[in-house]
């Protein structure tokens, strides 16, 4: 970084909060809940006809799901856990379950007195409760449907205050979990690039300017102007166009343009109705395209490793 220094560097935002999501599952109660889980999961899907069976009370419905990240994958797994609650209980209470073979087994027996539990869901939903909006965050951050950029560094604030109001703003509840989201948020995602992208998006900060135009956001839009923009008299233009941005005036005080705010892209957006404030668009359109994560990749390498394997090649 020091040979290019008009340059960012960001990590992998799905790998950060994915990292959110491993320590906090390393929290007692979260982890006995999971290592729990995951021993039923075991014992379930090892028997064809305790697998039958449970689908029988379930509706056809999984226990387990997959997800972006094995450590999502596992609380996702706990939330279809909480959601059969009910349909599990009946059917380790069934005449079914009590005359079968399953019973009498020790697994099944051990089975069986982990869902009869109540502590073991206390754990299982206090875990939905810490973890349920960063895997929100995680999906966002992951997803294909528009660029993660602009969203981030607002999703990560509201996750903790969902988190903060599962829990009545107790916060001996969850204390210990913002510790650990601070942590990786401090040293990894809290960059100026994600609060310049914060301040360029219209359906955030039209919504809420004031709230926006807070002294670590703005630090963080003109340090990335300072560093993207090395050419003096255009950082000059864009800091003058930057009013217009802010007032809403010119095209963007046009009724389809506010109309848009929430409908397009932030980068689509910038792109349709910027062209009052050229230099600023252009920096809008860069900042607010880019990738956050590098799962995309991650996924097509996992691809080609399938095709192009050591013993494969070897053969060749």
């Amino acid at each position: 970084m020091l040979e290019r220094p008009h340059l960012y560097w960001t990590p992998c935002a799905t790998h950060c909060v994915d990292l959110m999501l491993e320590d906090i599952g390393k929290l007692p109660m979260i982890k006995n809940a999971i290592k729990k889980a995951i021993y039923m999961n075991g014992y379930i899907y090892n028997h064809v006809a305790v697998v039958n069976m449970m689908r029988r009370f379930t509706n056809q419905r999984n226990l387990h799901r997959p997800a972006v990240t094995r450590f999502a994958t596992s609380f996702i797994t706990l939330a279809q856990y909480h959601k059969q609650k009910n349909n599990l209980r009946k059917m380790v209470t069934s005449e079914e379950w009590i005359a079968s073979k399953w019973q009498k087994d020790a697994g099944g027996r051990k089975m069986t007195s982990i869902i009869l539990q109540d502590t073991f869901w206390r754990n299982v939903l206090y875990a939905l409760k810490l973890v349920g909006p960063l895997v929100k965050v995680l999906r966002m951050v992951d997803g294909d449907k528009k660029p993660a950029m602009g969203y981030i560094y607002e999703a990560t604030d509201r996750a903790k205050e969902a988190i903060a109001k599962s829990f009545g703003h107790k916060e001996e509840r969850y204390k210990e979990a913002f510790e650990i989201i601070d942590k990786r948020w401090d040293c990894q995602l809290h960059r100026p690039l994600h609060a310049a992208g914060y301040f360029l998006n219209p359906e955030i900060y039209y919504d809420n300017p004031e709230g926006v135009s807070c002294q670590e956001v703005e630090k963080g839009l003109y340090e990335s102007i300072q560093r993207l923009v090395r050419d003096e008299a255009t950082q000059d233009k864009i800091m003058v166009e930057l009013d217009a941005y802010k007032n809403a005036t010119g095209l963007f005080g046009n009724a389809m343009t506010i109309r848009h705010r929430k409908m397009k892209s932030p980068a689509d957006w910038w792109s349709c109705y910027g062209s009052s404030s050229p230099n600023l668009k252009s920096f809008a359109i860069k900042v607010l395209s880019l990738t956050c994560s590098a799962t995309g990749c991650e996924r097509n390498w996992s691809v080609f490793q399938h095709l192009h394997t050591k013993k494969r090649n070897r053969l060749a």
